[in-house]
């Protein structure tokens, strides 16, 4: 029961693995005069206003072009690769073989064990030997 439940757990998240790393994504960011003003993942970036990118001093000079935007493309891989046991050396399949081995002993039950004196009946004392003997454990 708890190896078939470990089993479809672990079977679906490297199912999300595989999907994860191959699809591709871009990040989109949007900076004014510097600073961050906005980025996104699967959305469009907001623009800041473009009154924000004049001076304000007096002779009204304007910075040429103050607002930048970058695109980041993260690309997922093409060919997803699968190898096999006789691809890897002697040690390597060694190690594995003994990983392998060892994780799976670790989920074998334990054989029920034998109480010798599981239909054994103690004797009925009629008094406490102890406190007749006076032979307390301190």
């Amino acid at each position: 029961m708890k190896i078939k439940f470990l089993q479809s757990v672990s079977s679906f998240l490297l199912a999300i693995l595989i999907l994860l790393s191959t699809s591709s994504f871009t990040i989109k960011k949007h900076f004014c005069s510097g600073f961050l003003v906005d980025s996104a993942v699967f959305a469009q970036v907001e623009r800041c206003a473009e009154t924000s990118c004049f001076s304000t001093s007096e002779t009204s000079v304007t910075q040429p072009d103050c607002c930048d935007d970058e695109v980041h493309l993260v690309e997922g891989q093409e060919v997803v690769t699968s190898k096999k046991i006789d691809d890897l050396d002697y040690e390597q399949q060694l190690v594995w073989f003994t990983l392998s081995e060892s994780y799976f002993h670790l989920f074998e039950s334990m054989p029920a064990q034998l109480s010798p004196h599981r239909d054994y009946i103690p004797p009925i004392l009629v008094a406490d030997i102890q406190i007749l003997h006076q032979d307390f454990l301190i």
